[in-house]
């Protein structure tokens, strides 16, 4: 039976977006995996930045949550078995664009607490994770329909990257990082260079807890340094947060983020997947920043933040954002004066993992300084490892040779490079890799073992690329 011909739509205003680095390892694992089993080859995983399965055990949590539940349910004074409570009917049911009130009444008081600023919960927008946060902001700009640049680092996250190229429209600028953070001449630089090529700069964004890709975190001086530049260029700090908590770094020597230094300069996005749980996909946006719009007229963004996350995402979900609420509470169901008691549990792992790979990396190539290097994050998921033998190539050919030869499992960093800084240095990101120490397969002593494996077949594989060591 003959088949009618496929139409075609044609659509000359899209443009096909380059697949990611982590998106193409994923697609490419399972034919690698096979070729490394093949070879009689452990596949040993440095590469997902997946929160660990031991710390993200939802059984206590849901339990937790059906107490709360009941807390709730007392504190309504329902007594009939057959009356539905109000906090469950609201709980499954289409609520406001910004949820239901009590879950940012009770963030604004912790978070606020525990990072010493002032939220206002009406100020608090509900985000799908940390993500959605970027793609709201995004928005916001590129409504207007006006050329638009955005100042990031290099490297910098691949999902801001992703979002912020799907606009035709958007240019990235992009700042090259020393070890304490993003370079402030260089941050005004951008800025004024995009300015000059006819581009509005609304924002800079960044990770600067814990680095996504880059694995550091900023230090104090430097993010002083940065609000300087912003302050006097007139443009804010797009500042994303996932591992705040996630944080190795005694107390009293934590750097304040953004938000907590300048609420009025910050847009401030946290999620809960890594404090709390990845699936429900809890966020928020939050800032006291004023914009001057059409006319004059001076608003909070987080006015215009509502009114993008309004069409984007009319109703959020309250049974999501109740549960999350029930995380800010303890077993005595009283509001938590901190959430550090819930992430130090959580640290009890990746603690542990970090200690694992960067002693495994010291034993394995510490006695090769010249050949090869790694930073040693305060907080988050990575390390970054840099190998200085000019003749190796972190390529895409490389990272297949890694799964196929040795059975390491890593992510390339030159994916993390805008593309201007890829002109600028063709070479970006081609003598490292990002690897991970916060997720395996496996848990308990079976994980800590696996995770000195997976270093040690890495370090035999990094002394054979490099000619340190024979095959």
């Amino acid at each position: 039976m003959a088949h009618a011909p496929r139409s075609t739509l044609s659509a000359p205003d899209i443009r096909r977006q380059p697949v990611s680095v982590t998106r193409q390892m994923a697609a490419s694992l399972p034919n690698l995996r096979a070729i490394a089993q093949r070879n009689g080859l452990k596949i040993h995983h440095l590469g997902a930045g997946y929160p660990h399965p031991e710390a993200t055990d939802p059984r206590t949590f849901l339990a937790h949550k059906a107490a709360y539940f009941e807390h709730l349910r007392i504190r309504e004074g329902v007594n009939d078995p057959a009356a539905l409570p109000e906090y469950l009917r609201e709980a499954y049911a289409y609520t406001d664009t910004l949820g239901p009130r009590g879950p940012r009444e009770s963030f604004a008081s912790v978070y606020g607490a525990d990072w010493n600023i002032h939220i206002d919960p009406s100020r608090l927008i509900p985000t799908v994770g940390a993500t959605g946060g970027i793609s709201l902001v995004c928005s916001l700009f590129e409504r207007p329909g006006k050329p638009v640049a955005y100042i990031t680092d290099a490297p910098t996250y691949a999902g801001f990257l992703a979002r912020a190229m799907l606009n035709r429209h958007a240019a990235v600028f992009s700042v090259e990082m020393d070890s304490e953070g993003p370079i402030p001449s260089r941050v005004r630089e951008q800025i004024r260079a995009a300015r000059a090529a006819g581009y509005f700069v609304p924002f800079y964004y960044s990770v600067p807890d814990g680095h996504n890709p880059a694995g550091f975190s900023f230090s104090d001086a430097r993010r002083r340094a940065v609000l300087e530049v912003v302050a006097e260029e007139g443009i804010l700090i797009l500042e994303d947060a996932p591992y705040l908590y996630i944080n190795y770094a005694d107390a009293n020597a934590r750097p304040r983020p953004f938000v907590s230094l300048a609420p009025e300069r910050t847009i401030h996005l946290f999620t809960g997947s890594k404090i709390g749980f990845p699936g429900p996909r809890v966020g928020f946006i939050f800032s006291d920043a004023v914009l001057e719009i059409e006319g004059g007229t001076s608003v909070p963004i987080t006015d215009l933040l509502l009114t993008e996350a309004s069409a984007d995402l009319l109703f959020q979900n309250p049974e999501a954002l109740r549960g999350f609420e029930a995380l800010l509470h303890d077993d005595a169901m009283q509001l938590r004066r901190s959430l550090w008691p819930v992430a130090n549990e959580k640290l009890k792992i990746y603690r542990d993992n970090r200690s694992i790979v960067l002693d495994a990396l010291q034993s394995e190539l510490g006695a090769y300084p010249e050949s090869f290097s790694w930073t040693h994050p305060e907080a988050g998921f990575f390390t970054v490892f840099t190998f200085h033998n000019p003749a190796v190539s972190t390529n895409a050919e490389f990272i297949a040779r890694l799964v196929s030869h040795y059975g390491v499992v890593a992510i390339p960093m030159y994916d993390f490079y805008p593309a201007d800084a890829r002109t600028r240095n063709p070479r970006a990101g081609l003598d490292q890799l990002r690897l991970s120490f916060c997720f395996s397969e496996s848990v308990g002593a079976q994980r800590r073992s696996d995770l000195r494996e997976a270093v040690a077949a890495f370090g035999r594989a990094a002394r054979i690329e490099s000619g340190v060591a024979a095959a």
